[in-house]
């Protein structure tokens, strides 16, 4: 087997138009953390260090672009943190939840938050579902999660009446939407609508589908609040959450 450098690529010229100078370290770091700790653990494929940042940090910052300034978000499935961390480093106005069951990977984006200082994340131990009635969010993020209709009834139950499921997707998005048509009408869902952002960054482009409600007056708010916010670990949870200040 051939070795594979762990070495961090540098910064790009791009990576200087999407991050804020004041945020750019931030994404800095957590790029060297991906690059080490988040091969070493298995989080992310060794081939795809050299990538990290046109592939995943550039084209994940993008996603920004359509969500609204102090919006509540939540991204299922986060894994590695991509999108949630990477919209937590460029976008300190938001609230992110990272919602993830597999223990190693919550650990990973806790620690990477505590040491990035990313007070604006929570992070939830725990399958989409299990949130279903208890939580609810202006956008639900994800990326490489499943096919549109199955993200949906993960995603669609968490989603404020105002608000909208935005995932990450590729250049099947055309045939998944065609394909979750019964999914999209029994949900209640609006017409799904495609976005190609990134161009103008000269990077890989973004390809996102936002799905909203077809009539957001028919929406429950889910019956039971979420957890308090407060800093430091909540040792009879399996949330950990930070306030954002």
């Amino acid at each position: 087997m051939n070795d594979v450098s762990r070495e961090t690529p540098s910064v790009p010229d791009a990576a200087r138009r999407v991050f804020r100078v004041d945020r750019l370290p931030l994404a800095e770091r957590y790029a060297e953390l991906l690059a080490t700790a988040g091969v070493e653990r298995g989080l992310i494929g060794p081939r795809e260090t050299p990538r990290l940042w046109d592939r995943h940090l550039l084209n994940c910052a993008v996603l920004g672009r359509l969500i609204d300034e102090g919006a509540s978000v939540a991204d299922i499935g986060s894994g590695a943190g991509l999108p949630g961390l990477v919209l937590a480093v460029a976008r300190p106005d938001l609230s992110l939840t990272l919602v993830e069951p597999l223990l190693r990977r919550t650990t990973f984006l806790a620690e990477v938050a505590d040491e990035l200082g990313l007070e604006n994340v929570e992070v939830v131990r725990g399958r989409a579902d299990a949130l279903h009635g208890r939580r609810s969010f202006d956008v639900v993020t994800s990326r490489a999660v499943a096919p549109l209709g199955r993200l949906l009834e993960w995603s669609m139950p968490l989603v404020s009446p105002g608000g909208a499921v935005v995932a990450m997707k590729g250049c099947s998005v055309t045939e998944e939407i065609a394909e979750a048509a019964e999914v999209l009408e029994r949900l209640g869902c609006a017409e799904p609508t495609v976005t190609v952002i990134g161009a103008d960054a000269s990077i890989s482009t973004t390809v996102a589908v936002r799905v909203a409600w077809a009539d957001p007056t028919t929406v429950s708010l889910p019956s039971v609040p979420g957890p308090a916010g407060g800093r430091g670990r909540r040792s009879s949870s399996r949330t950990k959450r930070r306030k954002k200040s």
